[in-house]
């Protein structure tokens, strides 16, 4: 035994021969061990007085069982004892040393029940069966999460007014659970015997879409801390309840080279709050130079050159250029009434169609989409409008409702003062191009050139006064005084506004001047003569462009024809993209992600308010700001969604993560 141990250590058996070594025990053979001396020879014949001994009949020496086995000092584990005058002093020793004590214990528990080891099953089937029933709790709470997308998708309202298990009215999200209870069995197995978690309640209604916007907002924060380059656009308007209700959306490159714009919050944007809200996305210095652009839709007190919220930004963000957002405001000068007034009724319409023979545009959801469209048919079709109201006004058919508002309609169209819709006839035509023309960056061009008409429009006001009814004089309001002038001199009136008020807006774009280095058509002149003014203007405005390399890359641009047919900058963007030459071209691609990144309308903002608007006029009676931001977000946000990936897993962690729930849904 002794023999086979020092050839094979114990520690290196495995468990069953382990425990085969410990019910042999010390091996004790009938030993005769002599004194090393000359005068004496003394013998010691037994062993069994100390059950710890073992012997080895070859080497005739004594060993320490339980050392032998763990591990000990050399002489009773290694060379063995063997001399008898000092035998006794060193038994006496040994026992009382800590490792032969510990290696005595080793060798006693060692076999017996292994608590660990029970402890050790015991445990793993605990958190077997707890990751089971997170798997259960996970797998329902997805479904919820897909009727929550659902409800926010098209705007419909989740709480019912009577929710208890009779109501023929529960609302749509107990109404989808439902539905989806009659066809997913496990679905239908938890709403029908669960206790703890059933996940219909309104605490959960309510939780549910908070964490689906902290997971869609974590998703914008991290593509705008990985783009190079981020605009933001600011508005405000006035809801029902007269509050003010703002808007903040991003605007920037996504990974795919597509530039998106997202919605990100609804609260009132005061100078201190928005400045909160950009040193969530922009917490270090260095990502302070990716804000390039701002718009705040034109409100006078935001766009103030040295007091507003642009001045303050822009002292934190240097490179936030401030962009007035005037075209879509231009196309509000003309009211959709027209349109909303015949698109209300089937019989109104019948009418119109009847008398006119054209059905009028209809009005678009969204404030700022204004059809030009709409003018030129009230001008071209003004006297079979008129009699168009009047038919309705004479018409027993129609409720007392309509034949008020066709009254209105009839005295507008009489009065003096609608007879400037001719005016507007001849200017809309350049405010739609000026809108058109602005998408493309060519702010500084385009400016001069609305400029330009607006003049014509105003020199050529004496040749229009023979299309127009004789001037007839009416009041003009201005304070607490009336001014009685012509309509010849409204017409100029409104034209010097217009101008002065373009030339204003636009005073904070000369930074845009950097767009006239894209311009394709351009192309060749610069090849000629290349727009050192220009670059340096642009180098001004952006600084962590590299001047050099960009001079170099827009001269070998110049001089190649196959450039010259982009149209605008998003479609040079796509050529180097698509070419894989961002690479070669990295400073002229970086610039083209500016002007790309740089918004010219607000136009995300006004759809924004009228999804706003929407989701108020269902929800009013049981909504918060957060619910609402949340609700918004999943309507305007639906494509997002879909493009996050485990976008319900991300959401379910969140949800884990909120409070301690008394269903599980973290895994062990």
């Amino acid at each position: 035994m002794v023999e086979q141990l020092l050839a094979k250590p114990f520690l290196g058996l495995n468990y069953q021969e382990k425990l085969e070594v410990k019910r042999l025990g010390p091996h004790q053979p009938d030993l005769k061990l002599k004194q090393s001396s000359k005068d004496r020879g003394l013998q010691w014949h037994g062993m069994k007085k100390k059950k710890w001994l073992c012997g080895s009949a070859s080497r005739k020496t004594l060993f320490c069982f339980p050392c032998l086995l763990f591990g000990g000092e050399l002489s009773w584990t290694q060379m063995g004892v063997n001399d008898l005058k000092h035998l006794s002093e060193k038994i006496k020793k040994h026992e009382s040393c800590k490792c032969h004590l510990d290696n005595s214990i080793k060798l006693a528990m060692f076999g017996s029940v292994n608590v660990a080891t029970q402890l050790d099953e015991s445990y793993r089937v605990g958190i077997r069966k707890h990751n089971e029933e997170v798997d259960k709790n996970r797998y329902i709470l997805s479904k919820l999460i897909d009727c929550v997308c659902f409800c926010g998708a098209f705007e419909l309202a989740l709480h019912g007014h009577d929710e208890t298990e009779s109501s023929l009215n529960p609302g749509v999200f107990r109404g989808l659970v439902d539905l989806v209870s009659s066809i997913d069995s496990a679905m239908e197995k938890h709403v029908k015997s669960a206790t703890v978690f059933k996940g219909t309640s309104k605490t959960i209604q309510n939780e549910l879409p908070d964490c689906m916007l902290d997971v869609i907002r974590d998703f914008i924060i991290q593509q705008l801390r990985n783009t190079e380059y981020v605009a933001i656009q600011a508005d405000n308007t006035t809801d029902v309840s007269t509050k003010c209700q703002s808007v903040l959306v991003y605007q920037y490159i996504d990974g795919n080279g597509k530039i998106v714009e997202r919605f990100y919050t609804n609260k009132r944007l005061l100078c201190r709050t928005l400045l909160d809200q950009l040193n969530i996305v922009f917490p270090e210095h260095c990502e302070k130079q990716k804000l390039i652009a701002q718009s705040y839709d034109g409100a006078s007190v935001m766009r103030g050159e040295s007091g507003g919220v642009q001045r303050k930004v822009r002292d934190k963000y240097p490179n936030a250029h401030y962009v007035y957002c005037y075209a879509h405001q231009l196309n509000l000068i003309m009211e959709q009434g027209f349109p909303a007034f015949f698109s209300l009724s089937p019989k109104r319409t019948w009418v119109l169609e009847a008398i006119v023979a054209r059905r009028l545009p209809r009005g678009a959801a969204t404030r700022w989409n204004f059809n030009i469209q709409t003018v030129n048919i009230i001008y071209e079709y003004q006297e079979d409008l008129l009699e168009c109201f009047k038919t309705i006004e004479c018409s027993t058919a129609f409720e007392s409702t309509t034949i008020h508002e066709a009254r209105g309609f009839i005295r507008m169209l009489e009065d003096i003062s609608f007879f400037l819709n001719f005016f507007f006839y001849n200017i809309m035509p350049h405010v739609g191009v000026l809108y058109n023309q602005l998408q493309k960056l060519y702010v500084e061009r385009v400016t001069t050139e609305f400029v330009s008409s607006i003049n014509k429009v105003r020199e050529f006001i004496e040749d229009l006064g023979s299309k127009l009814p004789d001037e007839s004089e009416f009041p003009i309001r201005r304070g607490h005084r009336t001014e009685i002038k012509t309509l010849k001199q409204v017409a100029q009136e409104v034209c010097n506004i217009i101008i002065v008020h373009a030339k204003e807006c636009f005073a904070f774009t000369k930074h845009l001047v950097s767009a006239k280095l894209l311009q394709s058509d351009l192309f060749e002149r610069h090849n000629q003569c290349f727009p050192l003014q220009t670059l340096t203007d642009t180098m001004q405005a952006y600084p962590m462009l590299n001047k050099g390399r960009l001079h170099t890359e827009l001269s070998v641009i110049y001089g190649k024809p196959e450039f010259c047919g982009a149209s605008g900058a998003m479609a040079l963007f796509r050529l180097f993209l698509q070419n894989n030459l961002q690479d070669i071209f990295s400073e002229t691609v970086k610039l083209l992600r500016i002007l790309i990144t740089t918004p010219m309308t607000a136009v995300e903002s006004e759809r924004c308010f009228s999804t706003l608007k929407r989701i108020t006029t269902f929800l009013r009676n049981s909504m918060n700001q957060d619910r609402l931001n949340a609700l918004a977000m999943l309507s305007m946000e639906k494509q997002l969604i879909q493009e996050i990936p485990d976008f319900n897993k991300r959401t379910i962690e969140k949800f884990a993560d909120l409070k301690d729930h008394r269903a599980k849904f973290l895994y062990k």
